[in-house]
């Protein structure tokens, strides 16, 4: 998709994509969860990425999983979560999924920016026309470091100071798709940069 992106039905320019963090932004945040029957979707979740896929918009997700690098989950129960998220939601257009630790040293995990630009590429997104949507601010300046968008939800474990940095957030998923498909990140605006110390799972 040219970095141009697509227009809405009122004209608005949408973006190439949306990417959205898993744990505490989609499902309900179950540390290290390997078990499919514990997927919760979050509040407005499903109406979010609906939303997304009747403008056209091509969705995906961006997953730290340091669990598997922890000895505390497998890839299969890892995989086994990504096809119950996928028959809650119906199929993601992809997913990039980080096993390695904080200490691992690789570039694909939040807030590095490597799980974004996969994606993009992945989906043929042009990263400043990609927006990634996630409850702290490891979501939002991965996007950021990438050269996308970052658009916050925060929840209950999601810092002051994350929050406060943050130029584009929303109260719920619907809100932040909202402000996307209304023109806000990765539409006809620029979106504002978003910063938080590391924090990711």
């Amino acid at each position: 998709m040219p970095a141009a992106g697509r227009a809405g039905d009122a004209g608005r320019r949408l973006p190439d994509a949306v990417l959205f963090d898993r744990d505490g932004t989609l499902v309900v945040d179950v540390p290290y969860n390997g078990d499919p029957a514990r997927v919760v979707p979050m509040p407005s979740a499903r109406a979010a990425v609906s939303a997304l896929r009747r403008a056209g918009v091509p969705v995906g997700v961006v997953s730290n999983q340091s669990g598997v690098a922890r000895g505390l989950l497998t890839r299969s129960q890892v995989e086994a979560v990504r096809r119950r998220v996928d028959a809650v939601f119906g199929p993601f257009a992809l997913w990039a999924v980080c096993p390695h630790g904080p200490d691992g040293g690789c570039r694909c995990r939040k807030p590095a920016p490597g799980l974004v630009l996969a994606a993009c590429e992945r989906l043929g997104a042009a990263p400043g026309r990609t927006v990634v949507i996630g409850d702290i601010g490891a979501d939002v300046e991965a996007a950021r470091s990438a050269g996308a968008h970052g658009v916050l939800v925060p929840t209950a474990i999601t810092r002051p100071q994350e929050v406060a940095a943050a130029d584009a957030r929303a109260a719920d998923l619907l809100g932040a798709v909202r402000l996307v498909l209304g023109g806000g990140p990765g539409g006809c605006e620029p979106a504002g940069r978003d910063r938080r110390a590391e924090r990711s799972r």
